[in-house]
């Protein structure tokens, strides 16, 4: 497909598709999301299959850039390109080996938690289409650490026996801990411990999730001494063998960032993902939220989106600074077109990533950013994304 054709799409898919499925239908959003999690699953788990492998080809062809500018190398990884898909949409697993297949230069898998959890009571998603954001309260819901090993098992092993030519994209796998919700927060180092050592084998990379607002008390893990706790025994039982990532609020002071930079430092963090989403709900567009009738500020949940865009900005840019751009920085928070990703990364960001970005767009969102991210390397005279990062942020 060309890149009229992709272009195409992209506008079928915002004037004609999600109007019709966000506003004229007013689909659930949870109920949105699991048809096509579980349609993704479906190619995932029957690749064997020549329509899974024709639709796979496709995607493949109409949604993936590959150029060795946009590569990025940390960690001992290589990414074929610095746009991942954040944490939240694929909770379980179930589609590892096709978000590469989608543009995507990685993903990261969870939240998981030790325990199996159902999570918070529905309606628990909402879209705020009058801000391009979205209101989450789904509070950890996975099946548990021990069935995404599991799933990643029954993958290695159909990957074994595999006859199909059309091989797995092979991009980095993040996986994204959580603490269940039944765990005291005294006892929460264990509970990610004991995720981590089911995992450890599958990830590439790690985060220790401390800040999402949608697990009573689990900001407070933000702390300095009880954040160090967590991260002691996670590098005790990973002895520097795998990157091990902090993933924080955007409405942390100053100071409380400051602490966790710290401990970064003591406990050697591979590096920081910046951020969660915001409990704030000052300046939004959308003051009730129509499937409750409630106002918006009367709602439990994180906000992500466009309202996040700015703020996140602003923590990577102080992350960048405050470590003279020694500790690799995952931006995510309101990306939607290649101008937003290239704040991100001008900002200090080696890796970006996204989500209701991803919703409201569309699956050609992706080659969309890239294709935009290299010409603004154009533009600069700028070979890579790395020297982009360097370039910019030195100044």
């Amino acid at each position: 497909m060309g890149r009229r054709g992709e272009g195409e799409m992209m506008n079928i898919y915002k004037s004609g598709i999600s109007p019709i499925l966000f506003s004229a239908l007013k689909t659930d959003p949870e109920w949105l999301h699991q048809q096509s999690l579980r349609f993704l699953a479906w190619l995932d788990s029957n690749s064997e299959s020549s329509p899974s492998r024709w639709i796979q080809a496709q995607l493949q062809q109409s949604f993936c850039l590959s150029d060795p500018r946009l590569e990025q190398n940390l960690w001992g990884l290589k990414f074929p390109n610095p746009l991942g898909l954040a944490a939240g949409f694929d909770k379980d697993g179930v589609a590892a080996d096709i978000w590469g297949k989608l543009g995507f230069g990685f993903a990261e898998l969870g939240t998981v938690t030790f325990h199996p959890q159902l999570g918070n009571p529905r309606p628990r998603l909402f879209r705020l289409e009058a801000d391009k954001a979205a209101l989450n309260r789904m509070g950890f819901n996975n099946q548990g650490a021990a069935a995404m090993a599991q799933q990643f098992k029954l993958k290695a092993a159909r990957d074994k026996t595999s006859l199909s030519p059309l091989a797995p994209t092979p991009i980095p796998i993040g996986i994204n801990l959580g603490k269940s919700k039944i765990t005291p927060l005294s006892e929460a180092a264990a509970d990610y411990l004991g995720s981590f050592r089911l995992l450890k084998d599958w990830g590439d990379y790690f985060v220790v999730n401390v800040s999402s607002p949608n697990t009573p008390g689990l900001r407070s893990l933000q702390d300095a001494a009880q954040l160090s706790v967590i991260l002691e025994a996670l590098q005790e039982e990973n002895q520097g063998l795998k990157p091990i990532l902090v993933k924080i609020a955007p409405d942390l002071e100053w100071d409380a960032i400051a602490d966790v930079l710290n401990l970064a430092q003591t406990y050697h963090l591979a590096g920081i993902i910046a951020t969660n989403t915001t409990i704030r709900r000052d300046s939004l567009k959308t003051q009730r939220l129509r499937a409750t009738g409630k106002a918006v500020s009367e709602e439990a949940g994180g906000i992500s989106g466009a309202p996040l865009r700015q703020r996140s900005t602003e923590v990577i840019r102080f992350i960048h600074q405050q470590t003279q751009g020694q500790l690799p920085i995952i931006g995510v928070g309101g990306i939607f077109t290649a101008e937003d990703a290239w704040e991100k990364i001008s900002a200090g960001a080696s890796l970006i990533q996204v989500y209701t970005g991803w919703v409201y767009e569309g699956p050609s969102m992706a080659r969309q950013v890239l294709e935009g991210l290299l010409q603004k390397l154009e533009e600069r005279g700028l070979t890579s994304i790395s020297q982009a990062v360097f370039d910019l942020c030195s100044r």
